[in-house]
């Protein structure tokens, strides 16, 4: 469900930067804004991927953490550059490379639940 929601507001901010920005912030602020929908999307998506693998046997625990992580890239790293296009607050510049640590971790901690996986077919 968060997943669906992460990728319904994407598009939404994807079509509000489409249509509703285009004449009042740069062509820079306008990529700025794309790249913010672009990541949110795409861990949208692994949210729901994580879900899914959920029923695969995965370790609940490791893709748990995975799905906060993914949680707390979106809410850092698009978050930011959303409010750095749509307001004059500058301190949270520094915030958009946290939330793509956020990424980060999430991706490791889902690769390590899928060779944790594999060992385990392995071995049975």
């Amino acid at each position: 469900m968060i997943g669906a929601f992460f990728a319904l507001t994407a598009v939404m901010a994807g079509a509000f930067g489409a249509h509703g920005l285009r004449n009042l912030v740069s062509e820079r602020s306008l990529d700025v804004f794309q790249t913010a929908v672009s990541y949110q999307m795409y861990h949208a998506i692994a949210l729901v991927l994580v879900a899914l693998l959920a029923g695969f046997g995965l370790s609940r625990r490791l893709l748990g953490l995975a799905a906060g992580f993914f949680v707390a890239g979106i809410l850092l790293f698009s978050g930011s550059l959303y409010t750095l296009v749509l307001t004059d607050i500058r301190w949270v510049g520094p915030v958009t490379p946290m939330g793509g640590v956020c990424f980060m971790i999430g991706w490791i901690l889902l690769l390590t639940a899928g060779v944790g996986q594999q060992t385990n077919q392995e071995r049975g």
